[in-house]
């Protein structure tokens, strides 16, 4: 072999040792990075890989509740047992694999991107504080653009939602336009319109709170979950090459830096707040407009034998409960019994004892 060839097939095997390193370290692929956390709150600083079915999971844990199946991931450690987050504030942003975000407190590569909701953590919430109001804002792209599922309390009944409402919102004083270094990006192509609605959206949320503070004072957790397609959209109109792009992500990291300062500030240092970046999912997200309050249906259409669903994880705890409670009343019952089988009336009743005297004096 010659020196020339030598040379190359060394260039070859760098490259493709670069690649591959870079791959496994999660620089190409999709991420989920944790902005702020508390203190009790520990994630790992690591290259630990975890999936996008499991996002929900983490997020009940970070909250302090119990899944149905260990995850086995060394990102996140035990924390104090009385000690939870007042809030988790999940943003998912679509149509990026990652973002220059300038602080974050740990970074992982995510693998298997499937469609996921928090849905089930928010059930969870309503669940244990259903005498409270805690605050349950999520947002997710539909063909309405934007809305917003299980609004907890009236403050955010006012929030603008829809591509129209925001297009107005955007008009009005205060707005994120004012204070914006546009650049390339326009506000009369609908694409940018999306992004920069969801842009606004997130500074309506910070600024309710903000005069509203008593909702992050309460006992009662809450969650946010906010799903963004501005930039998939910026994405498929321009291409990823472009300025508008390029643009919007460096708006959009220091935007989610900031919205994530706020927030954890918001919540006296005792928030969580993610973001995850996926630059497509592996199947279409559908979600159905309901409540979140909605009662689950006692039939099991998706089993062709109509079989029963499988007990919940509280069925143990519950059945435990029950089944000491009725073996103490049942030995209570049976000591009872045989005491007063037992009994002598003339020395252990003071009615008959009295009488025996009344009868021996007379």
């Amino acid at each position: 072999m010659s020196l020339k060839n030598s040379g190359r097939m060394e260039v070859v095997f760098a490259v493709a040792f670069v690649f591959c390193f870079a791959t496994k370290a999660g620089v190409w692929g999709d991420n989920l990075t944790v902005l702020q956390t508390p203190e009790f709150v520990s994630f790992q600083k690591g290259e630990w890989p975890i999936s996008g079915e499991k996002i929900p999971d983490l997020v009940a844990l970070t909250m302090g509740f119990s899944i149905q199946e260990d995850l086995s991931w060394p990102g996140l450690q035990a924390g104090p047992l009385f000690q939870r987050p007042r809030a988790n504030v999940l943003v998912v942003v679509r149509g990026v694999d990652s973002l220059a975000l300038p602080q974050s407190v740990a970074s992982y590569p995510m693998e298997n991107p499937v469609p996921f909701t928090l849905d089930s953590v928010a059930e969870t919430v309503h669940t244990l504080f259903a005498e409270d109001t805690p605050v349950v804002l999520q947002l997710a792209p539909s063909d309405e653009r934007l809305y917003m599922l299980g609004k907890a309390n009236a403050v955010f009944e006012d929030l603008p939602v829809t591509l129209q409402q925001i297009r107005a919102r955007l008009s009005q004083d205060g707005s994120v336009l004012t204070s914006l270094p546009l650049n390339s990006l326009s506000r009369n192509v609908e694409a940018d319109l999306l992004f920069l609605s969801e842009v606004q959206v997130l500074h309506d949320i910070t600024a309710l709170l903000q005069r509203h503070r008593h909702l992050a004072k309460d006992h009662s957790p809450d969650l946010y979950s906010l799903e963004l397609s501005g930039m998939e959209e910026l994405r498929l109109h321009y291409g990823a090459d472009s300025p508008q792009y390029s643009d919007a992500a460096s708006i959009l990291a220091s935007i989610l830096q900031k919205f994530g300062e706020d927030m954890y500030s918001l919540y006296g240092n005792s928030s969580v707040v993610e973001v995850v970046t996926v630059k497509s999912f592996e199947s279409p997200l559908t979600r159905k407009s309901r409540s979140i309050l909605e009662s689950k249906q006692i039939s099991n259409p998706d089993s062709p034998y109509n079989l029963a669903y499988k007990y919940n994880f509280h069925y143990s705890v519950i059945f435990n409960i029950v089944l000491w409670l009725m073996i103490a009343l049942a030995l209570a019952v049976i000591a009872i019994a045989y005491n007063l089988w037992n009994m002598d009336p003339g020395y252990d009743s003071i009615i008959y004892r009295m009488t025996n005297q009344k009868i021996r004096m007379d």
